[in-house]
């Protein structure tokens, strides 16, 4: 091979980097081990992880401790849909093609939406994609958020823009929900979409139809992100006109897997259809009359020419997306409302609990939450060395908001899903009482 490409030595295919930058001598590499020894250091590597199992989670901020029925993973780990790849040949791949169509119809059933695409890597990067989407329809050149939408997302919408050319303009959240005379100001004849989420990340429910209703008078497109579990409960987007609709699809079925792999859903009106990132498969029948499957549009790069391309995403999360078919289909209309009445019910006894302790009040007075809530600390407590605490009790207290908002740095963001039983919330209040009484 050296030969094929005209060198003599390795060392010549690392001339292009400085020799000032190159590792010499050996690498301090231990002696080698067994097979049974290495799985015994990566099982004492694993054990000093805290995880879900071993610790009372009460972290969400995106990724949630939602129940995952056992034909969920079952499914997911058969070997058809497990080795499976992208199914270009239909005949060939007509099990897959029809977990995705029916992901599909799913989506567009929780979401009240017309249109779904085979999915998305996750929510962050479908949100970024739908911004994208909106300054090809309208040819426009900004973007407007609300800083209640989750920081994360709001980095990746702003990477995707950076290089763009696009405008991100940012208005703020008061009180816990965006601030809608902010908005309004904000948004003007450049604006091709308002990005916001609802619940928002601090888990507080914001009015949407307002915000719609601001992007619509200014010819601009309404883009929500969505906590798939709260449409159980609360009302789809495609019912207040929302122009395109994403979200994390985690919850349905995954689990948290620190922090991946995710699934973003991406669903709109039909009449985008031609500016929709991604894929779509649709349904169709045989020469025989059969019902079948197949691909119908794939709009990337890969496949058409690049300047037609509406999205450089080069795959769905197919495996992740049968998870979130399987569990929507296990639970049905019934369990999918009561899981989201379980995480209403719940968070709400643990909200309640939290508020009879002295010292600890309501970030955000008066907001309505569906799952998750921010509670402020007594004043001059760091809210991470407050979760340090309760960590060494076995109890994951939540998020310190701080991390990513400055303003808020003795505030905690605490999530409650239907795996909470009453003995574990009344624990985390009991906990809670003794850590601010011995720190304090």
């Amino acid at each position: 091979m050296f030969a094929a490409i005209g060198i003599e030595a390795f060392d010549e295919l690392l001339a292009p980097i400085p020799s000032e930058l190159r590792f010499s001598g050996s690498l301090n590499l231990p002696p080698a081990l067994s097979e049974h020894a290495v799985v015994r250091h990566l099982h004492s590597l694993a054990a000093q992880n805290t995880d879900i199992d071993s610790a009372l989670s009460f972290l969400g901020a995106g990724i949630y401790d939602h129940f995952r029925p056992s034909v969920v993973g079952a499914m997911m780990s058969r070997g058809e849909f497990a080795t499976a790849y992208t199914p270009y040949q239909p005949e060939m791949s007509q099990g897959m093609l029809q977990s995705i169509y029916e992901y599909q119809t799913m989506i567009c059933a929780i979401t009240g939406m017309d249109l779904s695409n085979a999915s998305m890597y996750d929510a962050a990067t479908g949100l970024a994609e739908a911004a994208l989407m909106a300054t090809h329809i309208l040819d426009r050149s900004e973007i407007v958020v609300s800083a209640s939408v989750h920081p994360n997302y709001r980095e990746v919408v702003a990477t995707y823009l950076r290089w763009t050319g696009y405008t991100l303009v940012e208005v703020p959240a008061t009180e816990g929900t965006t601030d809608l005379d902010a908005l309004r100001s904000a948004v003007t004849a450049k604006t091709a979409a308002v990005l916001f989420q609802h619940p928002n990340f601090f888990g507080g429910v914001e009015d949407v139809q307002a915000q719609v209703d601001i992007a619509h008078a200014a010819g601009a497109l309404a883009i929500a992100t969505v906590d798939p579990i709260s449409l159980g409960l609360l009302k789809p987007p495609g019912e207040y006109g929302v122009d395109i609709v994403v979200g994390e699809g985690q919850s349905l079925g995954s689990p948290m897997g620190f922090g991946g792999p995710l699934l973003g859903f991406f669903a709109c009106k039909k009449q985008f259809l031609r500016a929709f990132p991604g894929r779509i498969v649709g349904a169709t029948v045989d020469q025989q009359g059969r019902r079948g499957y197949t691909m119908t549009l794939r709009t990337r790069e890969q496949d058409i020419r690049r300047e037609k391309a509406t999205s450089n995403i080069c795959t769905n999360q197919a495996l992740i997306a049968l998870c979130a078919t399987v569990y929507m289909a296990e639970l049905g209309k019934t369990g999918f409302r009561q899981v989201a009445n379980l995480c209403l019910q719940k968070s709400h006894y643990l909200y309640s609990g939290l508020l009879e302790i002295p010292g600890v009040e309501p970030l955000f007075a008066g907001v309505k939450f569906f799952k998750e809530f921010a509670i402020e600390l007594p004043s001059g407590l760091d809210a991470q060395a407050f979760c340090d605490a309760l960590l060494e009790k076995g109890i994951i207290a939540g998020l310190p908001l701080g991390t990513a908002y400055a303003e808020y740095s003795n505030a905690l963001l605490v999530c409650v899903t239907e795996t909470k039983t009453r003995e574990d919330l009344d624990l985390y209040i009991a906990e809670v009482r003794e850590v601010l009484v011995s720190i304090q």
